[in-house]
């Protein structure tokens, strides 16, 4: 009995090395080399995974620019040469992004399937609003908008004293950003409209709302990775909560929402959506306008405390922006323009060195058929109808010849000599067109990349100008969460304690600063 046991084991066995053989992807002429480890399906997945910017970096050395990996059963080709981003970028007739992202979200949101006939044609309505209302005077009315309710936070919750407190900075960045953020895009409660209508006012518990959205944001890898959301109930059941918020008969009951959102509102009601359906693409707007702010604005500021030199000039302009207004009013409401928002370059220098020292993302591409894709320097790569093609700009901004000591921060890199914005950067004695990339490119690249920019800038400023900051434990190093690798910000690994008081200021209206 064993002996016939083993006898059929070692033929199925047989058979399954066969049928491997088989199925097992041979490089054709003219395709990037290949690299697929020795499991099938798995290929180098754990590699990858466990360290994606080392992997990538010892892979570019071995095979050059362009290589293909087998990844998790799917086939990735890396382009890993700054120079010819641009000419994957350009691609939109071979290479597919909207089909991925749409089943993508569809997948992790449970939205309606906008790739189908009877929706695409809304989808691409939905699409232009992006650059209506996020763009222009819309993104101006959208800053002050923001400005507005961080300015509303920050009163709620200075202390009324001027003894030092204590809390997490990503606990204290996340409750004061969350809130502001989803204020500005999702409006107010109207107290009127409840009143009239006999309900109570306070209908949505926004440290509640935190976090449901923290737990669905932890959860986001594994949704990524293609888990099923019903297998992360804590994610599911957050989600879910999330978009009982996000009801379009909540969001009738506020005020001052924002233009994207309401017109998004509208087209959905004319479309063929249930309202829970309605409900989730708003969750989805929620997390692409949290998910990558809120690490984005705790990196900022980390890095700013950490850094004397860092901290003292953010101040320095903070004060020269902010002490030529007329501040006393009892309220001490802070006004800023477009104009003195763009002119703190340091602020933005500082915003645009910790994205780059944070920022891990993955631009990904479907290839729509087979093609011959032909990069900057000329080589060919041909690539198969069904392959990713993927960037890694993590490969970019932690290049020493572009950026020299890559992994130190500092504050002023994106500087010139006149602190005005650098732009000039080279590698291989050839100016980069693109040097910065935490936002994507191309279809892919994040519509509301400037508000980003803004509201962490407006942080900044109003936490700088309103407390004094510290850090308690300056040297203890913060590590990044390596789990987002390839999904944007890579956010803390554990949370660094913040000493935090109301600026004293005196009757002149000067602050006595202290960090």
């Amino acid at each position: 009995m064993s002996t016939f046991l083993f006898t059929v084991a070692a033929i199925l066995l047989t058979l399954f090395i066969v049928w491997i053989c088989g199925h097992t992807r041979k490089r054709k002429p003219g395709e990037p080399p290949l690299v697929t480890g020795w499991l099938p399906f798995i290929g180098v997945t754990k590699d990858y995974v466990s360290n994606p910017l080392g992997f990538l970096t010892e892979t570019q050395k071995k095979h050059g620019n362009v290589f293909t990996c087998l990844i998790a059963g799917k086939y990735f080709t890396f382009v890993t040469d700054p120079f010819s981003f641009s000419s994957v970028v350009r691609q939109g007739k071979n290479l597919d992004f909207q089909k991925f992202a749409i089943n993508f979200s569809q997948r992790v949101f449970g939205h309606a399937d906008f790739n189908s006939p009877q929706l695409s044609g809304n989808y691409r309505e939905i699409h232009s609003i992006f650059r209506q209302t996020l763009q222009g005077p819309s993104l101006q009315h959208l800053t002050q908008s923001m400005l507005c309710n961080l300015q509303t936070v920050l009163e709620r919750c200075l202390p009324h004293e001027h003894d030092w407190l204590e809390e997490g900075l990503q606990s204290f960045t996340n409750r004061i950003m969350f809130e502001a953020g989803f204020l500005t895009l999702f409006g107010k409660e109207d107290i009127g409209f409840l009143q009239d209508h006999g309900m109570s006012g306070n209908r949505i518990s926004m440290p509640k709302a935190t976090q449901d959205f923290l737990v669905f944001d932890h959860a986001f890898p594994l949704l990524a990775a293609g888990v099923p959301i019903g297998l992360c109930t804590k994610a599911w059941r957050a989600r879910e909560a999330l978009a009982e918020e996000l009801l379009h008969d909540e969001l009738h009951r506020r005020k001052c929402i924002s233009d994207l959102i309401q017109r998004r509102m509208d087209i959905f009601d004319r479309m063929l959506l249930d309202e829970t359906g309605k409900a989730r693409t708003h969750v989805c707007m929620l997390w692409a306008s949290q998910a990558n702010t809120l690490p984005a604005a705790f990196w900022s500021l980390y890095y700013t405390l950490k850094s004397v030199d860092a901290f003292t000039a953010a101040r320095t302009e903070v004060n020269r922006v902010l002490l030529g207004q007329s501040l006393n009013n009892k309220d001490q409401t802070v006004y800023l323009s477009k104009d003195q928002l763009d002119s703190m370059t340091v602020l933005e220098s500082i915003i645009e060195e910790a994205l780059r020292l944070s920022s891990a993302s993955m631009m990904i591409r479907v290839a729509s058929d087979d093609f011959t894709l032909t990069l900057e320097s000329d080589q060919t790569a041909a690539i198969r109808k069904g392959d990713y093609i993927a960037l890694y700009p993590q490969l970019l901004h932690l290049d020493p010849e572009i950026y020299p000591n890559p992994t130190e921060f500092k504050y002023n890199r994106f500087l010139d000599e006149n602190d005005q914005p650098k732009t000039n950067f080279f590698k291989s004695g050839r100016r980069l067109r693109n040097f910065l990339m935490p936002f994507g490119s191309g279809a892919s690249e994040c519509p509301g990349r400037f508000f980003a920019v803004y509201e962490i800038k407006l942080f900044l400023a109003l936490t700088l100008w309103h407390y004094d900051l510290q850090l308690r434990d300056p040297d203890v190093p913060v590590v990044q969460d390596s789990a987002r690798a390839g999904l944007g910000i890579m956010p803390p690994s554990q949370d660094v304690l913040l000493r935090f008081r109301k600026k004293q200021r005196t009757p002149g209206n000067e602050h006595k600063d202290t960090k």
